[in-house]
């Protein structure tokens, strides 16, 4: 009896576990969580399904299986070195690195066996091709705008293995230590070209100034003798105003009193003309003719009569 019983716990404890084995093997097939940097590809009897992305994901056990566990975080290939000939046949080398990610994990997965070579091999191309459009200068200057291009040429070719090309670097230029030489005397041509122009364009500037400089001398001059030549025009209408009105005065007195407003403007003149003479600077002597104290005498009569008319 107590045989049997024992036999009989025995057996409900071996299918208690293997009904328990089995129930976390479903679990196990079952269940599967997918971290964020990956993706998992899933396989039902060899042939593909679906894309587990990041999360809690179910299946069916022991029909489906993950077959494929894809990082989708930036990858970089290895840097490679290419031998490129330039458009003005310069041979270089270019050393150069591609960035990439991956976005469909089942083309990734069926549709390239090695998708670092295949890049490789296809970026390798391409950058010869983008490289022999340019001349050396241009290769030096414009990487940026070479990188641009084998980008978006590489993405057209690696889009068919679900793949995005995030960027590509071209990360030197190497050239040998004959076309270095030129590249040094073309340089200092060039120095020596723009060294010359700036002399040259300093010389114009100097030329323009003292140009300018005599212009604005020249124009102050103008001005100055305009300003003089407008006094001088001033200072004789104020004196023809003078001896206009002098005249106006004269010819009145003549009007009003006769011959003797005559003959006193002349001795007036005289007496005038003597004093003038007498004070010059070169007269040393002075000779009066004898009858000098007649016209002083006449001067007077003249000048008494005309303050004093008679009735």
């Amino acid at each position: 009896m107590e045989e049997s019983l024992w036999q009989f716990f025995g057996l409900n404890s071996i299918v208690l576990l293997l009904v328990t084995l089995l129930a976390i093997t479903i679990v196990w097939k079952g269940v599967k969580v997918v971290p964020q940097s990956q993706v998992y590809v899933v396989e039902r009897f060899g042939k593909y399904t679906r894309t587990l992305s990041a999360g809690l994901n179910l299946l069916i056990p022991f029909l489906d299986d993950v077959a494929h566990r894809i990082s989708v975080l930036e990858r970089q290939l290895p840097e490679f070195s290419i031998s490129v000939i330039t458009r003005d046949n310069v041979e270089v080398r270019l050393e150069a690195t591609v960035f990439y990610r991956v976005l469909d994990a089942s083309r990734t997965v069926y549709r390239i066996r090695d998708v670092d070579s295949a890049l490789h091999t296809a970026a390798t191309s391409i950058v010869r091709s983008a490289a022999g459009k340019l001349e050396l200068d241009e290769l030096q200057s414009s990487r940026e705008s070479m990188n641009q291009e084998i980008a978006n040429n590489l993405q057209a070719a690696a889009e068919v293995w679900g793949i995005e090309i995030t960027r590509t670097e071209i990360t030197d230029v190497i050239i040998d230590e004959k076309t270095k030489d030129s590249q040094r005397q073309q340089l200092n041509a060039e120095r020596e070209r723009r060294a010359a122009i700036a002399r040259a364009e300093g010389d114009k500037r100097a030329i323009e100034l003292a140009a300018d400089a005599r212009l604005y001398e020249a124009q102050k001059e103008a001005d100055a003798v305009r300003v003089q030549a407008e006094a001088d025009a001033y200072a004789i209408e104020i004196k023809a105003r003078a001896d206009a009105a002098q005249t106006r005065l004269l010819a009145d007195a003549i009007a009003d009193r006769g011959q003797p407003a005559v003959d006193f403007e002349i001795l007036k003149r005289q007496v005038d003309a003597m004093g003038q003479l007498a004070a010059s600077d070169s007269t040393k002597s002075l000779i009066l003719p004898t009858d000098i104290t007649g016209v002083l005498g006449a001067f007077k009569v003249v000048a008494d009569n005309l303050r004093n008319p008679e009735p």
